[in-house]
C-alpha cells in the first residue's frame, strides 16, 4: 500500500508564505493524479488542487494566482506553494493521490496549516 506524508505546516502572519510537501512512500506518479485537499473546523474536506501525471493543474477559484501546485518525480513528491496566506486559508491541509484507473484513494494524515497573527 502506497503512504503519503505530508510536511510543512505550521503558524504564519497573514500575508505569509508556506510550502507543503508530500512524499510518496514509491514511486506512483504514472497511475495518480495528485491533490491538496483541507478542512477548517465545522467545514468540508475541499480540493485546494490538483496536478495530472502530464502536469496538468486545477485550482479552486480560493487560490488561484496564490497557491502553486507541482510535482517532482524524481523524489515522489508533489508541493503546494502557499502565498498571500489569509485567515482564511486556515486549516488541516491532506494530500491525496487518485488512482486513474480504479478511482482508489489515498490519504496523507494531514498538515495544520494555521494563519493568525
Amino acid at each position: 500500500q502506497v503512504q503519503l506524508v505530508e510536511s510543512g505546516g505550521g503558524l504564519v502572519q497573514p500575508g505569509g508564505s508556506l510550502r507543503l510537501s508530500c512524499a510518496a512512500s514509491r514511486s506512483i506518479f504514472g497511475f495518480y493524479v495528485m491533490g491538496w485537499f483541507r478542512q477548517a473546523p465545522g467545514k468540508q474536506r475541499e480540493l485546494v488542487a490538483s496536478i495530472t501525471e502530464i502536469g496538468n493543474t486545477n485550482y479552486a477559484d480560493s487560490v488561484k494566482g496564490r497557491f502553486t501546485i507541482s510535482r517532482d518525480n524524481a523524489r515522489n513528491t508533489v508541493y503546494l506553494q502557499m502565498n498571500s496566506l489569509t485567515p482564511e486559508d486556515t486549516a488541516v491541509y491532506y494530500c491525496n493521490a487518485k488512482h486513474t484507473l480504479t478511482g482508489l484513494d489515498i490519504w496523507g494524515q494531514g498538515t495544520q496549516v494555521t494563519v493568525s497573527s
